[in-house]
């Protein structure tokens, strides 16, 4: 309906139109009146008689005009779909206007007409022209709200667009930016904090959200600035989230800054955390938080300055209470009877066949038992194979259950003993010392080990680990060495230990050492320097892998090698560490056999948990390709694109329908790669879907197929007892009771699936699903990259790596304690988590939600929220350990 130009061009210069134009318009316009009521006629003939009034030379004849059609456009309001009316009818007017404008001489006036041309481009102007912008900057500076939400709108994208053109050919900017200043003004009043935050980003200039946001907004904001970062590109990420953490300081929103700043992997900005806030409590509960993110933080009088407070703080990031509060939850839920293998089993569930070949007495099946016994019993301190009371007849059981495993099977079996006095330091050190004395070096070996899992994730000011361990890193047997050694790498995983690093990077370059020494040593000092692009460890790793052999090179262990370079850069980035791109470029200069190796752990580690999708695809082409049977490098491509993958809900549910089609499609060593990846995406969160998946792979053709898959059950399951799994994993031990080693991973399954009697979790996720733990990604990672070789490592003699998966066991708990850190029950509604980023008003943030009191188990996905008004929450999350203050405004009905 645009009107003829040369017409309007042409008429614009008379007073009114000519008479010509007249006589066209006016059929059109009876066609038209008829559908109009007769409201909209009067309206209609309005708005036209204020048309032709606007191009009357009398400049008060004008004014009033322009004020009447002002004041039309602004009180009419529509239907959210419809074009509102006054726009409507004036639209044939637009270029009629638009050439008297240019006519016009520099006057208010002229102004004037500008605000109302720039509403009415709103409608009428063409794509990409952008005129509601250019009258905009033409007309008056009055209040752009005044228009409505749309007109602000439909400015913010046109600023967007103008931006990046003046941008592109280095023109100034400063008009556009006070417009900037008032949009995103209007936007932060208006409870449109997304829209102000995204025209920001449009035009890179975050810093001033600071200035608009206040207490009435800043919480929706900050939502939608640690949401939105997960899907921006690098470096623009960090800004979003620096942002984020600068206006929660200002708003005294201490624990979520603290969690920023612990994302950004930033101890500075923890730092400032503890020197910002000065009130006690609060402190405590940044110190859970810390602990439960497991890294390693000294305070310092800086940021507490009394004494006996700041030992307080430190035990807590320590962990030293961890013990004692999973046992509290354990007694709450009545689990604290010890379990053992055969409750797990449920043999007596399965028709007869199978029950019959388990009662043989094999060291492979002792072994497994060894394990369900660790991992369902783990942290409870007794057992029923382990740690009985020795009465003088049977002469000590636990000494009798040992000698039921061969040769390196004692050592996971002493080892095991670690695993069930889990964190609790002193009974556990107790408890093993008795290994210590023995004349078997592989029971030596496993108490050493032991001794590194009871102190995983426990600091101690008297370093228990380093003491006892220290000595045996040098020592002639490899089985000792490799216990200390791997010990070591557990206890003081993320702590970034130098004392350790000169103790093992020596042995990297050890002529005499074996290669399952190195190896061994390799992924200590990759989980001691977790993510922390330490040259000095990188440099003594690579030297390590130059050394290698042809022969060497072929051996399975081999593979942990490149992976202790990148637990390194684990998720680090390479625009955050520059030295991943030189460890890169070095990779090149490897051995053929392991270069490509390298590089797929090296990126897969670096983006790990970033959800990068660029990085996605690139590992999705290395497993595209179709290669020899040699190649081994297409494994931790496929468990790499489960680690980067893993960030974020879409990237995830993306990632599970990509490796279904490698499962189609790909070689036989993707396909049992793929397994692990889906174990490792949903680790701790049976998806029926992937479950369903690797229900179907337990039974492929190829064993080592069903090997990983089993061991996948075990993983999604891992602490859940979920019962469909456990039935699972109870028929696929009575299909394969004859083939010992399937029989073998279906066990461990099981005591994974009822890992701590179903009151832990794998997860590396934490504080709603905001936070990764790199410690425990790093277990998990070491574990998953040794099953690629399940026949070699985890069935060979290496099976207690196994026992890096404790890396990332963490009670899935909600404790809630008092202002003195004693337990405190309070009523809490537990439920679905609810994402509420961008929604208007107050949404709820759980639904299907049960009421109990703590402590409580959170499972996959749930969110906890206080059911009461007498305490207020010192953390905005409620998980693990949070601290309780009396509301003061509390009244009892």
């Amino acid at each position: 309906m645009a009107p003829d130009p040369n017409r309007t061009a042409g008429g614009a210069s008379g007073s009114g139109t000519t008479k010509e134009g007249k006589d066209d318009t006016v059929a059109k316009k009876k066609v038209e009146n008829e559908d109009l009521s007769d409201e909209d006629l009067a309206l209609k003939q309005q708005l036209e008689l204020y048309v032709e009034r606007v191009q009357d030379p009398d400049p008060s004849l004008q004014k009033v005009a322009l004020e009447s059609m002002r004041q039309e456009i602004r009180t009419s309001t529509s239907s959210m779909t419809s074009v509102p009316k006054p726009l409507k009818f004036l639209r044939p007017h637009y270029g009629t206007l638009k050439a008297y404008y240019e006519t016009m001489s520099e006057s208010d006036l002229k102004k004037y007409l500008a605000d109302i041309l720039s509403v009415l481009a709103l409608t009428m102007s063409a794509e990409g022209e952008r005129e509601s912008l250019k009258y905009r900057l033409l007309g008056s500076d009055g209040d752009i709200g005044s228009w409505g939400h749309e007109y602000v709108r439909n400015l913010a994208g046109e600023i967007s667009q103008e931006y990046a053109k003046r941008q592109s050919e280095e023109a100034p900017i400063d008009d556009l930016m006070e417009l900037v200043q008032q949009i995103v003004a209007f936007h932060m009043k208006h409870n449109a904090e997304p829209e102000a935050v995204d025209l920001l980003m449009e035009v890179e200039d975050l810093d001033m959200l600071v200035e608009h946001v206040d207490k009435t907004n800043f919480k929706r904001t900050c939502l939608y600035l640690t949401s939105s970062a997960r899907y921006l590109p690098g470096p623009d990420d960090m800004l979003v989230l620096d942002i984020a953490y600068l206006i929660y300081l200002k708003f005294e929103e201490y624990p979520n800054a603290l969690q920023i700043a612990l994302f950004l992997d930033n101890l500075q900005y923890v730092r400032q955390v503890f020197t910002s806030c000065d009130d006690l409590l609060r402190k405590k509960q940044f110190c859970y938080i810390l602990a439960r993110h497991g890294i390693t933080f000294e305070l310092d009088e800086e940021m507490v300055a009394d004494d006996d407070d700041r030992e307080v703080l430190q035990d807590i990031i320590n962990n030293s209470k961890l013990s004692e509060g999973y046992l509290t939850l354990a007694r709450d839920i009545e689990v604290m009877e010890p379990k053992s293998p055969e409750d797990i089993y449920k043999a007596h569930l399965l028709d007869g066949r199978a029950s019959s070949g388990a009662s043989v007495d094999s060291a492979r099946q002792n072994l497994a038992a060894t394990f369900v016994n660790a991992f369902v019993n783990a942290g409870f301190g007794q057992d029923k194979l382990m740690t009985v009371p020795s009465d003088s007849s049977s002469g000590g059981s636990s000494g009798n259950w040992l000698f039921k495993n061969k040769e390196h099977g004692k050592t996971s079996a002493a080892a095991s003993l670690g695993m069930i006095l889990l964190w609790d330091v002193d009974s556990g050190l107790a408890q093993i010392d008795k290994y210590f004395h023995s004349n078997d070096n592989h029971v030596i070996a496993g108490a050493l080990l032991g001794v590194g899992i009871v102190n995983c994730g426990i600091k101690n000011d008297c370093d228990p680990a380093m003491a006892l361990l220290g000595d045996y890193t040098d020592k002639e047997d490899s089985s000792i060495r490799i216990g200390a050694i791997m010990g070591l790498g557990i206890a003081y995983a993320g702590s970034q230990n130098e004392q350790l690093r000169y103790k093992l990077a020596p042995i990297l370059n050890d002529a005499k050492a074996s290669l399952d020494v190195i190896a061994f040593t390799a992924i200590s000092l990759g989980l001691i320097y977790v993510g922390s692009c330490n040259e000095e460890v990188a440099q003594a790793i690579i030297f390590a892998l130059m050394d290698r052999s042809e022969a060497e090179l072929a051996e399975p262990l081999t593979r942990l090698l490149p992976l202790g370079l990148g637990l390194l850069y684990l998720g680090k980035q390479v625009y955050r560490c520059e030295s991943v791109e030189a460890t890169a470029e070095v990779s090149k200069t490897f051995n053929e056999k392991i270069r490509k190796y390298c590089d797929m752990t090296l990126l897969s580690c670096a983006y790990a948990g970033t959800g990068n999708v660029l990085k996605v695809q690139n590992l999705l082409g290395h497993c595209s390709q179709h290669l020899d049977k040699g190649e081994m490098h297409q494994g931790p491509a496929v468990i790499g694109i489960a680690m980067v993958a893993m960030a974020e809900e879409l990237g995830l549910e993306m990632a599970i329908r990509s490796l279904e089609h490698l499962l189609q499609y790909g070689e036989q060593n993707i396909r049992r790669a793929v397994p692990l990846a889906l174990g490792l995406l949903c680790i701790s969160n049976p998806k029926v879907n992937v479950m369903d998946t690797l229900s179907r792979l337990s039974h492929d053709t190829d064993s080592e197929v069903a090997m990983a898959a089993v061991i996948s059950l075990g993983l999604i399951g891992a602490g859940t007892n979920n019962a469909r799994i456990a039935g699972m994993l109870r028929n696929l031990s009575s299909y394969y009771y004859k083939d010992t080693s399937l029989l073998f991973c279906v066990r461990i399954a099981q005591g994974l699936v009822h890992l701590g009697k179903g009151l832990l979790t794998l997860n590396p996720y934490h504080s709603d699903r905001f936070l990764l733990s790199p410690t425990a990604l790093a277990g998990l990672v070491t574990m998953l990259h040794a099953c690629l070789d399940m026949k070699a490592i985890v069935l060979g003699k290496y099976h207690y790596v196994l026992y890096f998966l404790v890396l990332a066991m963490q009670p899935r708990m909600l404790m809630t304690v008092d202002d003195s850190l004693k337990t405190l029950p309070v009523p809490v509604r537990v439920g679905q988590a609810v994402d509420v980023v961008g929604q208007a008003g107050r949404p709820k943030t759980i639904t299907g939600f049960q009421t109990h009191s703590t402590p409580v188990l959170l499972a996959a996905g749930d969110r906890a929220e206080l059911a009461t008004e007498k305490y207020i929450p010192l953390s905005p999350i409620l998980e693990g350990f949070v601290i309780l203050k009396e509301n003061p405004e509390y009244r009892e009905d």
